[in-house]
């Protein structure tokens, strides 16, 4: 299950047009018509990115009455953000590693 949602979150963002939802979204909900207007989309085609971003748990959405607004999810991006710190983490001790053989081949060097 974990790594289906991360599968989905890193789906979700590879799109430029959701990334740019996520971001008007951290100012705050907004309607789907709202979301809609800066991209010249039809509503039916941002809510086909709505719903890529829910099944991705990276927004939640509420219908009252006939407007569906919308809200970052409440995990946001941790999944995808400990995914990223776990492999980031493992990159720099290979890499300090890597620092250390070359200085030791190069001090043998001289």
């Amino acid at each position: 299950m974990v790594q289906l949602l991360l599968d989905r979150t890193f789906a979700a963002l590879a799109d430029p047009t959701r990334r740019e939802i996520l971001v008007r979204l951290s100012r705050g909900p907004a309607s789907v018509s709202e979301l809609a207007e800066p991209f010249g989309m039809t509503l039916t085609g941002l809510k086909k990115h709505i719903q890529v971003l829910e099944d991705a748990r990276l927004v939640t959405t509420e219908k009252v009455g006939r407007v569906r607004t919308c809200r970052l999810g409440p995990d946001h991006l941790e999944g995808a953000m400990h995914w990223i710190d776990t492999y980031r983490r493992q990159w720099e001790r290979r890499l300090d590693g890597l620092e250390t053989y070359l200085e030791r081949k190069k001090g043998n060097q001289q």
